[in-house]
């Protein structure tokens, strides 16, 4: 997941319309530098400007190699990407959502990176982040940034309950009553979204599907516990009912910046917009602690975030320059800058300075990161919360049946992997 998308700008597309990856069109000279083609997928406002400093730094490290930075509205880049590789008109290097890349390395877009300059550093990133970059045993993507979700709280609504961060989802019924009882807000407010509610199929054990085994399992008996779970966080004291509106995501984050609600679910791309907020004029107010358990006694979140990913179509000189450059971009150094200006959080531990980590909502994220899941290396796998999405919505809205639910989403997902038995 990712900070809200910006709208797509002009000067974009024309950029867009202009790009070709490396090589023969390239307009190198023979003499002169290496121009590479970066497409950024960030937000143009927010994060784009940090990224535009680093490519400059770079290259003034780097006297013969050019980047041509470009920056490609994230909701239009995997289609964009898609068709630009199979036509060979890709950028040499893609800020691919860990989604995409097991998709992308499947269809040979990707170089495999294994003993290449870009992971010269692999064991400085956090191994689930290189696991999650890997499709078939090899490695297709360096780990740019990363996130998960966490249950955060407002810890002066939380004091004055007399309340802790809860260790299950039933400690969290019984905190939102207390909390309702004591301080006349809301405890907490779930959402509707699959992503979300994957949390709660990782504390039943369980996920969607059963990537090895080639079977689904979003209508198990454990999938199903899980959701129960999650449908039963929409009703009882102090626990906000189902918002069913295209805008409810925003509706749940302004009550929470604004003290409304003590506790919400999100990710480390909403921090800078948290302090924006009245209830975090203090940032220090801000708790941040791992998703609650389920009954299997395990928490867990999914992981989202970005790998740097190298085009496999481009020539050799080209995809030594691309490796350079993301080696540059997810070195130590750069990542700091990178969590500084942005607030996003870094993927290796020695970003993680003294810096970095006073900012206390990238400090509690970073202590969250443990149980955060994973993506199988399923080229299928981010689709799946497709259908999910269509069905919770009306689940929680009590249009239809959990079973029901269920069972919809069991036979669209089974159209998105053919080969998988239920």
């Amino acid at each position: 997941m990712r900070r809200g998308i910006a709208a797509t700008a002009l000067v974009a597309s024309l950029a867009l319309a202009a790009t070709a990856c490396g090589g023969s069109d390239s307009g190198d000279s023979a003499d002169g530098p290496v121009t590479i083609t970066w497409w950024d997928t960030s937000n143009a406002t927010n994060e784009a400007p940090t990224y535009q400093a680093l490519v400059k730094e770079f290259e003034a490290a780097n006297k013969d190699i050019k980047v041509k930075y470009v920056n490609v509205p994230f909701d239009q880049a995997q289609n964009k990407f898609d068709t630009a590789a199979g036509s060979k008109g890709a950028p040499d290097i893609l800020r691919s959502e860990v989604g995409w890349t097991p998709a992308f390395a499947k269809k040979g877009f990707f170089l495999p990176l294994d003993g290449t300059e870009a992971l010269a550093e692999q064991d400085k990133f956090k191994p689930n982040l290189i696991e999650q970059a890997k499709y078939e045993d090899k490695v297709y993507g360096v780990p740019f940034t990363t996130d998960t979700l966490a249950l955060v709280y407002n810890k002066e609504l939380f004091e004055k309950a007399g309340v802790e961060a809860p260790k299950t989802w039933g400690d969290l019924k019984k905190a939102a009553a207390t909390i309702k009882a004591k301080t006349g807000v809301d405890g907490y407010w779930g959402s509707t979204q699959a992503y979300y509610a994957q949390t709660f199929l990782y504390g039943e054990g369980t996920d969607t599907v059963d990537a090895d085994a080639k079977k689904i399992t979003v209508a198990s008996p454990e999938a199903k516990k899980g959701y129960q779970t999650w449908l039963s966080l929409f009703d009882g004291k102090g626990l906000h009912k189902a918002d069913t509106t295209a805008d409810a995501y925003a509706h749940i984050q302004e009550a929470f910046v604004n003290g409304k609600v003590a506790a919400i679910m999100q990710g480390p791309w909403e921090i800078t917009n948290f302090y924006k907020g009245s209830a975090f004029k203090d940032k220090n107010n801000l708790g941040i602690a791992t998703v609650p358990a389920g009954s299997a006694g395990k928490a867990g979140a999914p992981t989202g975030g970005h790998n740097l990913s190298v085009y496999a179509g481009s020539d050799k000189a080209h995809q030594e320059a691309a490796l350079k450059f993301v080696k540059f971009m997810t070195s130590a150094k750069a990542q700091e800058t990178i969590a500084l200006k942005n607030s996003t959080l870094p993927t290796r531990d020695d970003a993680y300075t003294a810096k970095v980590k006073a900012d206390p909502g990238i400090a509690g994220y970073q202590t969250v990161l443990g149980a955060a899941q994973p993506r199988p290396a399923l080229p299928e796998y981010s689709s799946l919360w497709g259908p999910l999405d269509t069905e919770l919505l009306k689940v929680a809205g009590g249009k239809e049946s959990l079973d029901k639910g269920l069972s919809n989403a069991e036979v669209a997902i089974a159209k998105l992997v053919p080969d998988f038995s239920k």
